[in-house]
């Protein structure tokens, strides 16, 4: 009996704390096909109610005004990418989750800010101001006016719910122990989406300005489902900590088992 008791403390005394993308790897696959499919579900069921609301406004529009800022911003092609890379972005915090009650209580605030911009847009329609831009130069992006005209304008829901996400990730990224890169990245990200929504004259700078300010309203209300900035990271310090419970595991068991597994 002492020497099995030996063996497992030597045994734990040894075991090599794992690379940290080992967590990730792990996390990004516990309940991989739930979050792609509820995040397929999310976009399909915004993207009915925005497009009806774009095409049968209920009131009348309002133009949003130009401003000196919009005059200096141009039109910029090889922003495209970047302004359609926000469905990409908000997938991000589901991914690094663990849990289902996590992924929905995520759903549902984002649910929540994207509603309360669809009901802005239900009673008060904008669009952005018609310009003398020959859309034909820009090949790409006349695709996407017939597809996505520039209403439903203010507040910005591409803005509003790429700074939601920011903020998130800005908090929650600390956790995944990815290195101060990892939140400079997220913030540049942030930023070249706000800046392409511009730059493919999607939306004005007080667009922007409002979008911005209803994700921080949002955020503040919401604050309670969001990580604390000051919280301990819990994994992979606390090893009896059920990092991925879907798979059985702790921060302790998780690389053994993976190392077990690969073999």
């Amino acid at each position: 009996l002492s020497f099995v008791i030996r063996s497992k403390s030597v045994l734990t005394k040894t075991v090599k704390r794992p690379h940290k993308l080992t967590h990730v790897g792990l996390t990004l696959r516990t309940h991989f096909w739930f979050k792609c499919f509820g995040t397929m579900g999310f976009v399909a069921v915004f993207f009915s109610l925005y497009v009806f609301l774009l095409k049968h406004p209920s009131y009348p529009i309002t133009f949003i005004p130009s401003t000196p800022v919009d005059q200096l911003i141009g039109v910029e092609p090889w922003t495209l990418p970047v302004y359609l890379s926000l469905w990409l972005y908000v997938s991000l915090p589901a991914m690094l989750m663990t849990t289902k009650q996590e992924i929905i209580e995520y759903g549902l605030w984002m649910s929540g800010l994207c509603l309360a911009g669809l009901v802005i847009f239900y009673f008060y329609p904008t669009a952005v101001p018609p310009t003398n831009i020959d859309w034909t130069r820009y090949p790409s992006l006349a695709f996407m006016k017939k597809m996505d005209a520039a209403g439903n304008a203010c507040p910005s829901l591409h803005v509003a719910t790429a700074t939601a996400v920011c903020i998130w990730l800005h908090r929650r990224l600390p956790l995944a122990e990815l290195g101060p890169g990892a939140v400079v990245w997220n913030l540049l990200w942030w930023g070249a989406i706000v800046y392409s929504t511009m730059a493919t004259k999607q939306h004005m700078v007080l667009d922007v300005v409002a979008g911005i300010a209803l994700a921080l309203v949002f955020v503040r209300v919401t604050k309670k489902s969001l990580v604390p900035r000051n919280q301990k990271p819990c994994w992979p310090y606390d090893p009896e900590y059920p990092v991925f419970p879907r798979l059985g595991m702790t921060a302790e068991t998780a690389p053994i088992k993976q190392v077990m597994h690969d073999k």
